[in-house]
């Protein structure tokens, strides 16, 4: 009886038994207004989740950007201020960073906010959809001093 599952290959999953998967890649362009800029994306990834054609697999949403991350909240008015307050805690603005003193750039506190939050997040698609709980959002958040054009890479692979 043959095995059913998956290898890597020179970049190509191989299957046996009965499997088919959809790889699909899209991009999204978000304009920021400026440090502690919360987006929330959610519809648009919904969107591209639905025309990817995918009803089981996983989606991964990542921002390539060192100054830029990319997490779930409850988008709502109280939590876009706790955000950034909490993030003010961890990571203050005026603290002392290595990397301003190196290289004059005043936002080290960016980048260290970032790299808490993380550049990704990855989602379950369960029949074409994702299991967001009720009040859960994605949210694009801009960390960096200046407004900026993001691009949001969203890869969806299932069957």
């Amino acid at each position: 009886m043959p095995k059913t599952g998956f290898i890597l290959k020179e970049d190509q999953v191989t299957c046996w038994v009965n499997c088919e998967v959809t790889t699909y890649s899209t991009e999204i362009q978000v304009a920021t207004k400026g440090e502690l800029d919360i987006i929330d994306v959610t519809h648009e990834v919904e969107a591209r989740v639905k025309s990817s054609g995918v009803s089981q697999g996983l989606v991964t949403v990542f921002c390539p950007a060192s100054t830029a991350a990319v997490t779930t909240m409850e988008y709502e008015p109280g939590l876009v201020k706790d955000l950034p307050a909490a993030l003010e805690r961890l990571a203050p603005r005026k603290a002392t960073y290595q990397h301003q003193l190196r290289w004059q750039d005043d936002n080290g506190h960016s980048h260290v906010r970032a790299a808490l939050v993380g550049p990704s997040v990855t989602f379950p698609i369960v029949d074409g959809s994702l299991p967001l709980g009720q009040w859960q959002q994605i949210v694009l958040l801009e960390l960096d001093v200046h407004a900026r054009q993001r691009r949001l890479i969203i890869q969806v692979v299932g069957d």
